[in-house]
């Protein structure tokens, strides 16, 4: 069976909402709906979205500060859906935050599409909802989570957009350099030292052994990779 991807819905026109959720929901998708940026944050912090279809235009905060504010959390794309149709808006929203731009009104097939393409796009950077990385690490990035030797441990959001980024490399080596633009990029004057304590801290979370890691490994040429380990 396949999966169904889950939505959040950021809008306050509640209409809308009715509408297109059921719409997307009798296509496939797990819809859930908030009204304002602040329910949306709420929201992904107690369970990560596949995808954020998002409002610019809410009560209490733009469209802009929550998508600032979701990317802090995670790398969850986001896809704007707005009655703002100016050139500069799409250019700088999909520059900083989101992946795509649908302008109201929409034709909704087309939605459904651009939506489609996004999640193939995600399906290809991270392997799968839970990664197996062998008998004694599970990774559930969405929950911010790791099953070690069974036990769940876990994890803090920038542990996890660490995580993420690795994963999404599986096997392949990823510099300092790039691991803190991906990960550190709201962080004024981030420097290496940042990645070298998350990793170890990591290591303490998710390796039986962390002073004799088999996932998270350093890669002596500089840079860190994570593998699968039978």
């Amino acid at each position: 069976m396949t999966e169904r991807h889950r939505l959040l819905l950021v809008d306050d026109d509640v209409q809308l909402t009715q509408f297109l959720g059921a719409r997307l929901r009798r296509d496939g998708f797990q819809v859930s709906v908030a009204a304002s940026g602040a329910e949306a944050l709420a929201a992904i912090d107690e369970s990560w979205p596949d995808l954020v279809l998002l409002d610019l235009t809410m009560p209490g905060s733009s469209g802009e500060e929550v998508a600032a504010g979701i990317k802090k959390r995670a790398d969850i794309p986001i896809v704007v859906l707005s009655a703002v149709a100016t050139s500069r808006s799409k250019t700088e929203l999909i520059e900083h935050y989101a992946e795509d731009y649908v302008t109201k009104p929409f034709d909704y097939p087309e939605l459904v599409a651009r939506l489609n393409r996004v999640l193939r796009r995600l399906n290809e950077r991270i392997p799968s909802e839970l990664l197996e990385l062998g008998p004694d690490l599970s990774l559930a990035l969405r929950r911010r989570e790791a099953i070690v030797a069974g036990r769940p441990v876990s994890l803090s959001p920038t542990e996890t957009r660490l995580l993420a980024t690795l994963a999404a490399n599986l096997g392949t080596t990823i510099s300092t350099e790039h691991l803190l633009a991906r990960v550190w990029s709201d962080s004024d004057g981030a420097d290496p030292a940042y990645v070298w304590v998350a990793i170890r801290r990591l290591r303490r979370k998710i390796e039986v052994d962390p002073d004799e890691p088999r996932h998270l490994l350093t890669d002596r040429n500089g840079g860190y990779r994570l593998v699968a380990a039978g």
